[in-house]
């Protein structure tokens, strides 16, 4: 008898065996060496719900289901800020109809996560570009959870990482302007540093690990700045499929780098 078969086919034995393997990995897993903040890249959603002959709302849905589950890991192991990446400027282009119920299940998760009462919730992304509902549920969120003490979440929300870098420097500019800089003064001071302070993240620490799923090995422009010295980790599951031992199992591969910043 192939005793692996057989645990493949049954849910039950399936649902065990994974069980008692993710709490052996949790159990050695090194606490001293959990990333500060994790970034993760939402990816497959659509092709888990094809895959499970859904239909492309469904598969947004249970990708927005999954995000508690998430951060309720992140908070076991002591993960201190998240970053969520739920929709890119690209994704704006998307024809009406995906587009419309994507944004109503975005808001609807952005709202549950406020109503909570205890994680922070806060908005990265080019507001401007969003619908006016859609960026006043952002905004809303973040005023709602600013006295909360639970894990600071980044909602990625039209975020594209040239277009934060463009932002920044357009905003560094504006000040400067307003201080009566001139452009050789200005050219002559500014530095990382001045950058760093105006992008979506500012004040926050940089992540440490960044995680995408579904099998794609890119970027695709996410925490484009702060990514400079993260770790990522690729994940062969769609969002909706991650669970708990995914999530182990990438910060044990976290924990056995040896991190090189800058080289």
């Amino acid at each position: 008898m192939d005793l692996g078969r057989v645990i493949r086919r049954t849910p039950v034995l399936r649902q065990l065996t994974y069980g008692l393997y993710g709490r052996r990995v949790e159990a050695h897993l090194d606490r001293t060496a959990v990333p500060r903040h994790v970034g993760v890249m939402l990816d497959g959603n659509r092709r888990w719900a094809r895959a499970a002959g859904m239909s492309t709302v469904d598969g947004h849905q249970s990708g927005a289901d999954k995000i508690p589950d998430f951060l309720g890991w992140c908070e076991e192991v002591g993960v201190e800020v998240v970053t969520l990446w739920m929709l890119s400027t690209d994704n704006l282009s998307r024809p009406k109809e995906e587009l419309v119920p994507l944004l109503g299940i975005i808001e609807q998760a952005v709202r549950d996560l406020a109503a909570t009462g205890h994680w922070r919730v806060h908005p990265v992304g080019a507001l401007d570009l969003l619908p006016p509902s859609t960026a006043a549920v952002l905004k809303e969120a973040e005023q709602a959870t600013a006295h909360h003490s639970g894990i600071l979440v980044n909602v990625a929300v039209g975020y594209g990482g040239r277009h934060e870098i463009a932002d920044a420097v357009r905003k560094l500019l504006q000040e400067q302007a307003a201080l009566g800089t001139s452009v050789e003064q200005l050219a002559e001071m500014i530095d990382v540093e001045h950058i760093a302070r105006h992008l979506y993240t500012s004040g926050q620490p940089d992540p440490d690990l960044v995680i995408r799923t579904s099998g794609e090995q890119r970027l695709s422009g996410f925490l484009l700045w702060q990514s400079a010295h993260s770790e990522f980790y690729f994940c062969e599951a769609y969002w909706p499929a991650f669970r708990k031992v995914d999530f182990l199992r990438a910060l044990r591969d976290y924990a056995n780098r040896q991190r090189r910043f800058g080289g």
